[in-house]
């Protein structure tokens, strides 16, 4: 059996942190008192520093809770040393090299925190926004009755400080890195408006850019909001019986494999794991969206984050809190804030190019304007305004303020649309692709089936060894999380029959399971299997399995035969495949089971196309297939032996908390509540996500279009300019905020 490889330990990912920055020299960690530090030479981007060491330090909260071993990265110029709990890495320097560097602390990213900070940052900056109002309307108010200048300006300069603070410390920071943006030109145009003597216009910019910012990080705020509900589900404290009978409280996240947790009535389980005592019922509408409870005896599986009902039950912890479903979810979420869609890195590419032509432009015209216009430089008249004033108005209408906040306000809404209603974007760049699909690939069991297969027979060849085959199978099927084999070990346990001890296992994808016990070498998977084995002779007088069931053939030196079972239609999904007909999409079913069984289901759900016993790299040939005639293919599956096909698709979709971790981490969308219907949902959101994308674009695009034109004719005052740019960038964020209030489709 092929050698699992290992997973990249917390101390190789933070050496490649340190060897993918130059201006890093070293880092400290301590994970029990959760702090970082990071030393640097030179000016650096404290913010980029941040979210690169956000995904680390989530890699070390998983490797240090399984106890990973903190070697020595290896091949790399790099020096580690360990004191207690702290550990220290640092690249190779001269003797005096750590005297010149600056140590800085970031926080270790906590939801909660994110959160906090999120909402501090949009109040912060509002309350900036509404000091600048105040005083801009003062010192308007106070020049209408003729005050003081002195008074009139210092309330105009009051409104221009806190008008412009943030954007100030913003485009400090990009100056520093030899970069210039939309801050720093907002900035450029109020001193200049206050040059020529229109305070009040540079009051208003700045007013209006700080109100637009802090609507932009109000939209930012609810979407971390949002997403952090699902994150506060999980349960912080688990209460670990001892081997003298007691309990004591422990961190979640301390909770090692085998640790045996007491769970009372109304408490959530705090981990995936298995009950060893005591019977229940569990609410697992958090991940699954099935609000019937579902029984829990000895023996079953019980998910993190969902609700013990009734019962006083122990239970063994088979992962660790980060490698829950619920954790993974959690983190899919966090991790597409930070995908950007493709039309979204265009425009930030596109934004930093802009922001130089844009100046270079109204220096042109500047020139233009005085030289060959013979128009004055810095003074206006009743006339004509100066050049200098035209410049400045150019210059605000220019900005592409609003083109660059139209892409990602529009995708962060949808994120957070979708996380309430249980559908996983994992980034814009599915919700963009999505809205282009016109073909949805599908696999059979667990996708358009309910995926709970029941047992109806077990036949044996020769007859009379039923239960023997039932405990080769279970012995094997123990250790998958396929459809089938999770059916098989519930019958096992119902008949009381227990598997062997399994000397060797190995998942063979698309084919079944291969193990070894004492007895020899034994197979649990397709008809295949038996076709080209020694048993081949049996299958001759063996019928196909009736139409409806699916199969499941038992190899093993004391027993050979196999076990039929029977699945049930998803209820959506007539009502999913025919609304996609509707709209002109194509359907089709790559399954690895009989044509017969498939062809049946097909028909009766009115499916387009349906290709039946295909192997994992079958799937993938049709999807390429596919994809060379021009079609975007959307893939839905939820097992080991889909990940290839979801991995080969435009647009991949997992089914549900239980999919296999291997059609999780494929996946681009993730139907947490294992309901075929969130395809539509994902659909329509994905098309008006698209469509409040375009609008943004036309809105912001146009403004600039319109009002640049005019103002090389010299038709709009600078007042107007700055009404018309800050206006499309507000209404640009509160389009985009419409996308959280959109109604999901029955």
């Amino acid at each position: 059996m092929p050698a699992t490889p290992t997973p990249p330990s917390w101390i190789d990912s933070l050496a490649d942190f340190l060897m993918a920055d130059d201006k890093v020299e070293a880092i400290r960690v301590n994970p029990e008192q959760r702090t970082v530090s990071v030393a640097t030479l030179g000016q650096v981007n404290e913010q980029a520093l941040q979210a690169k060491l956000a995904e680390v330090l989530r890699l070390l909260d998983e490797q240090r809770a399984a106890q990973a071993e903190a070697a020595a990265p290896q091949g790399m110029a790099l020096h580690t040393t360990q004191e207690g709990d702290m550990t220290l890495i640092e690249k190779a320097s001269c003797i005096t090299g750590p005297k010149l560097w600056k140590w800085r602390e970031f926080e270790w990213p906590e939801p909660d925190a994110v959160e906090a900070q999120s909402e501090e940052e949009w109040k912060s900056l509002a309350l900036q926004a509404a000091i600048c109002g105040v005083a801009l309307i003062s010192g308007y108010v106070a020049s209408r009755f003729d005050a003081n200048l002195w008074i009139v300006h210092g309330l105009y300069f009051v409104s221009l400080i806190s008008g412009g603070w943030d954007a100030a410390k913003d485009a400090w920071e990009k100056i520093r890195e030899r970069e210039l943006d939309i801050h720093f030109l907002m900035l450029a145009v109020a001193v200049g408006a206050v040059s020529i003597g229109a305070w009040e216009e540079g009051a208003l910019l700045l007013f209006l850019f700080s109100m637009s910012g802090a609507l932009e990080h109000f939209v930012l705020y609810r979407t971390h909001r949002e997403i952090n509900a699902l994150t506060k589900s999980a349960p912080k404290i688990a209460r670990v019986v001892l081997p003298n009978g007691e309990t004591e409280e422990r961190a979640v996240a301390l909770l090692k494999v085998g640790d045996v947790i007491q769970v009372r009535p109304d408490e959530l389980f705090p981990v995936d794991g298995t009950i060893t005592t005591g019977e229940t019922a569990a609410d697992e509408s958090t991940l699954t969206g099935e609000s019937v409870p579902v029984d829990k005896t000895v023996g079953g599986e019980v998910l993190s984050g969902t609700l013990n009902l009734w019962g006083l039950v122990q239970v063994r912890a088979d992962k660790l809190a980060t490698q829950s479903a619920l954790a993974k979810i959690i983190h899919m979420i966090q991790t597409a804030q930070h995908l950007r869609a493709p039309s979204q890195r265009f425009t930030d590419h596109f934004g930093t190019r802009y922001t130089a032509f844009v100046l270079g432009i109204v220096a042109l015209m500047f020139f233009v304007w005085w030289l060959l216009f013979a128009i004055p430089p810095f003074e206006s008249t009743e006339a004509a305004r100066s050049a200098f004033y035209r410049a400045m108005t150019l210059l605000v209408v220019m900005s592409p303020c609003a083109l660059v906040l139209s892409i990602p306000s529009a995708i962060l809404a949808a994120i957070a649309w979708g996380a309430r209603r249980g559908i996983l974007f994992r980034g814009g760049a599915a919700i963009e692709k999505l809205a282009e699909v016109d073909v949805v690939a599908m696999d059979k069991t667990g996708t358009l089936t309910e995926g709970d297969l029941r047992v109806e027979r077990i036949e044996s060849f020769p007859p009379g060894h039923d239960d023997a085959v039932l405990r080769v199978a279970v012995t094997l099927d123990s250790h998958s999380n396929h459809p089938i084999a999770r059916a098989t070990t519930r019958h096992a346990k119902e008949k009381g029959i227990e598997p062997v001890e399994l000397l060797e296992f190995e998942s063979l994808p698309g084919k079944g399971l291969r193990g070894r016990t004492a007895d020899g070498v034994c197979y649990v998977g397709r008809r295949e299997l038996v076709a080209i084995s020694e048993f081949s002779q049996w299958l001759k007088d063996v019928p196909d399995a009736p139409l409806g069931f699916s199969e499941v053939w038992v190899l093993h030196p004391k027993a050979m035969g196999r076990i039929l079972l029977k699945d049930t239609i998803r209820e959506g999904s007539r009502a999913v495949l025919a609304q996609l007909a509707k709209d002109k999409v194509r359907t089709i079913m790559l399954t690895g089971d009989r044509r017969a069984a498939a062809t049946e289901i097909g028909k009766e759900l009115g499916i387009a196309e349906v290709r039946a016993g295909l192997h994992p790299e079958d799937k993938v040939a049709a999807i390429k297939e596919l994809t060379a005639q021009g079609r975007k293919v959307a893939m839905i599956g939820d097992g080991v032996n889909d990940a290839p096909s979801l991995a080969a698709a435009y647009v991949s979709f997992a089914m549900g908390a239980r999919g296999s971790d291997a059609a999780l981490e494929q996946a681009d969308v993730v139907l947490m509540q294992d309901k075929i219907e969130k395809l539509l949902s994902a659909r329509m959101i994905s098309h008006r996500a698209r469509w409040i994308i375009k609008q943004n674009i036309a809105i912001s695009l146009g403004a600039v279009i319109v009002m640049a034109v005019a103002s090389l004719f010299g038709l709009v005052p600078l007042t107007l300019g700055v009404l018309a740019h800050e206006g499309s960038t507000v209404v640009v964020c509160l389009n985009s905020l419409r996308l959280l209030f959109v109604r999901e489709p029955n």
